[in-house]
């Protein structure tokens, strides 16, 4: 089941402190500029519903932040062959041997549109610097009731696999009197193959002067499954626990020190 989509252009702007958030969505790219799009990514299709320019963007007053966009996240889509996902491509094209896909997955590219994008750096001058780090984002700090004074969620793209499952991006944001949260997730199903969920977390507490990032994969086959209920496997929120974790990756994104913060 796609989401329902309203097609209303909306921009909405929220400021607090020295940060701006900007949620643009807008309707689905059209075709001509997805075709040119898909030459310029060397990929033989791009996702049905593909929301070329919706974004949600945190700045700052001086110009620095990150965004993230549907097309940053397809450029991390590998247009290269992939074992696992040929491997899988194999016992999908099996089991419909029929269907038009089988012809397409012979083209070396990912169908599923698996991407670890995890957000695209912006700013001239200043700029974010990213480090690894063993710092966690406190989740319990975050189950704390706090009021939302901000929340909204954008879809990047999405792609109903042929109907054979479902390939989708989205970010979502909500902003606390001290501190804001966003997670970005890739989610995707293979129907009778795989599961798999790509979260990119991002945390910021008032008066720090990094943010933190967290991107982790789950996966599990379908089979591995076998004792969790199916009709969770088309909620992201509820099957995410049921999944296997693979990869865990804690990232500083340290913010530019401005010349007056260097000088007091």
């Amino acid at each position: 089941m796609m989401m329902s989509h309203g097609f209303k252009s909306s921009k909405k702007n929220f400021t607090f402190g020295s940060w701006n958030v900007t949620v643009a969505k807008t309707h689905i790219m059209k075709s001509k500029d997805i075709e040119r799009l898909g030459e310029e990514l060397n990929m033989p299709s791009l996702p049905e519903m593909l929301f070329g320019d919706n974004v949600l963007r945190i700045q700052h007053t001086e110009g620095y932040g990150i965004e993230f966009n549907a097309l940053d996240a397809l450029r991390r889509v590998n247009n290269m062959e992939d074992s696992v996902k040929v491997a899988c491509a194999q016992e999908w094209q099996e089991s419909r041997a029929d269907s038009e896909i089988s012809k397409e997955v012979l083209k070396p590219f990912d169908w599923t549109y698996t991407t670890d994008y995890r957000g695209t750096l912006m700013g001239e001058g200043l700029q974010i610097k990213v480090g690894k780090t063993t710092e966690r984002i406190d989740m319990e700090k975050l189950k704390a009731r706090e009021h939302i004074m901000f929340f909204d969620e954008v879809l990047l793209f999405e792609d109903e696999l042929h109907d054979h499952g479902v390939s989708m991006i989205s970010v979502k944001i909500r902003v606390m009197p001290t501190s804001f949260f966003l997670l970005l997730r890739f989610f995707l199903r293979v129907d009778g193959v795989l599961i798999r969920i790509n979260d990119t977390r991002l945390y910021y507490e008032n008066g720090r002067d990094y943010m933190l990032r967290e991107f982790s994969t789950r996966e599990s086959k379908v089979a591995e499954l076998k004792n969790v209920p199916a009709a969770l496997y088309t909620d992201p929120n509820e099957i995410a626990q049921h999944l296997t974790l693979k990869l865990t990756e804690c990232e500083k994104l340290e913010l530019p020190q401005t010349v007056d913060e260097v000088n007091h």
